[in-house]
């Protein structure tokens, strides 16, 4: 008890409590703007950090990583440009939302999912660290290449009206994530001996390009034409009773959120889709996801910042980071001299449980500034197109120059706006595509290193547990469509 109220007084510090609410800020400042990542905003205030007390500094840090993930979605809800990867999934159906005036509704949703997802995943890092973090390290390659194959299998529940062409974008995805040097062997693939491409096609001028630019170029072509109709915001809000049909979705979402963030490398591209395929497995009306339903909005978004907590698990616990920002977040407790790990908790448990009270404190800030912040957010949406069309291609450059102030990833964007363009004109859904994009490294790195772990030998896909369940859960959700549409057609015989 003395050592919470140490930690509680530590957090509720004016200072510390100042630098948690700018990180906040911060945080969903970046995250608004395409291009600029969680990971992006905590490595460039990490120096910061440097000169600061511990708790003070890595709460920044936190706080930054928090409000950028739930940043992502106001841009994504709005004006269809996911600020960050994660949030491509909540623009599916956030942006229909928008079209049909309910942006208010959306952003409502997305803040309130944000929030709860968040406090659920720090409430379980709280009470069981130790014992989830050790289930974490049974995932090998095997096992994250099955995870991996089991989110690509969610492309057949992105494919929209036509699931021919959802796979063929899925399948465009895949190939294109081939592009660069081969994971094990380090051979040039498609590179047409250009040194710009053998790193590969970087994911985040493909997903501006894809969903904002396309959108951008879409809208030119109605900008000065009389039919043009500007959304009209109504102010719908969320009702009671539309909130109660979503708890069931963001407690579902927050436990697949939690889950994936403890294993390392899975990232919140994979949790987003996953959970968002739950939501609409799980759901009677099926046919309203990607036309505006909202627990389309909800489940990315609880899926989202319940990663958090989950990716700081294994981070805290065993040293081993959950993904890309923890990885900047663990050079950060080292910089200031302390080790994650089980020591951690031993000697430096006043500080740890500091971290837990301004995790929790950081989600309630995201729910209080996100709320508050609705109002101004929709005012983007009074902006005349002639004015916000220039706007966001204007931000889509800047945000694929920002990733390493390299005009190619600017080319990249254009070209896979031009690409995204044709794909809306002729009604191929972008989102197989990015998730092709997404999970295809990850899936082929890990069926490559798991082959060298059995020295080429397939069976251990099928003699380990959890690999063999994901699998067999990957061909199900690949499957079940057309199984479904087969039962369909002989009940109606």
């Amino acid at each position: 008890m003395e050592v919470f109220l140490e930690s509680l007084l530590g957090v509720l510090n004016f200072n510390t409590l100042l630098l948690l609410v700018l990180g906040v800020i911060c945080g969903i400042s970046i995250g608004v703007l395409p291009g600029l990542t969680a990971t992006m905003g905590v490595a460039l205030l990490l120096p910061i950090t440097f000169g600061m007390e511990p708790l003070p500094g890595i709460l920044l840090l936190i706080g930054v990583y928090f409000g950028a993930v739930y940043g992502g979605s106001i841009t994504a809800i709005l004006i269809n440009t996911p600020g960050t990867p994660a949030s491509a999934a909540t623009a599916l159906d956030g942006y229909p939302m928008t079209q049909k005036g309910e942006a208010h509704k959306a952003l409502t949703i997305a803040t309130l999912s944000t929030a709860i997802g968040g406090i659920l995943s720090v409430i379980v890092l709280i009470l069981l660290s130790p014992q989830l973090a050790g289930f974490a390290l049974q995932f090998s390659a095997p096992e994250t290449f099955a995870l991996a194959l089991f989110g690509i299998s969610i492309i057949s529940s992105l494919t929209g009206k036509s699931f021919a062409k959802g796979m063929v974008a899925g399948l465009l995805g895949l190939f294109i994530a081939t592009v660069g040097l081969d994971p094990i062997g380090g051979l040039q693939r498609f590179t047409f001996g250009s040194e710009n491409l053998n790193n590969g096609i970087n994911l985040i001028p493909v997903m501006i390009g894809l969903f904002a630019a396309a959108e951008a170029f879409r809208s030119v072509e109605n900008l000065f034409s009389k039919q043009n109709v500007d959304v009209v915001l109504k102010k719908v809000k969320l009702k009671w009773q539309e909130f109660k049909t979503l708890i069931a979705t963001i407690l579902r979402s927050a436990g697949i959120g939690t889950f994936v963030g403890m294993i390392p490398g899975a990232g919140a591209d994979i949790t987003a889709f996953i959970a968002y395929n739950e939501a609409k497995r799980f759901s009677k009306d099926k046919s309203n996801f990607g036309k505006g339903e909202i627990k389309g909005v909800a489940a990315p978004e609880a899926a989202n910042s319940s990663l958090t907590g989950g990716a700081m698990i294994p981070m805290l616990t065993l040293g081993i980071p959950g993904d890309a920002v923890t990885a900047v977040l663990l050079g950060a407790l080292v910089v200031q001299g302390l080790q994650p790990g089980p020591m951690l908790f031993e000697q430096n448990s006043v500080l740890v449980y500091g971290l837990f009270i301004g995790m929790l404190i950081a989600n309630i800030l995201v729910l209080v500034l996100g709320l508050y912040s609705i109002k101004f957010f929709t005012k983007i949406l009074l902006i005349p197109r002639a004015i916000l069309t220039p706007a966001i291609l204007m931000l889509c450059a800047i945000g694929a120059y920002s990733l390493g102030n390299n005009y190619f990833d600017v080319i990249i964007m254009l070209f896979s706006g031009v690409i995204g363009y044709f794909l809306l004109k002729n009604d191929f859904p972008a989102s197989p595509l990015i998730l092709g994009l997404i999970l295809g490294p990850i899936m082929e790195s890990n069926f490559r290193r798991a082959l060298v772990m059995s020295q080429g030998d397939f069976s251990i896909f099928i003699t380990r547990p959890i690999t063999v369940t994901l699998l067999i859960f990957a061909f199900m959700t690949l499957f079940s469509p057309i199984l479904i549409n087969v039962f369909k057609k002989y009940r109606r015989k």
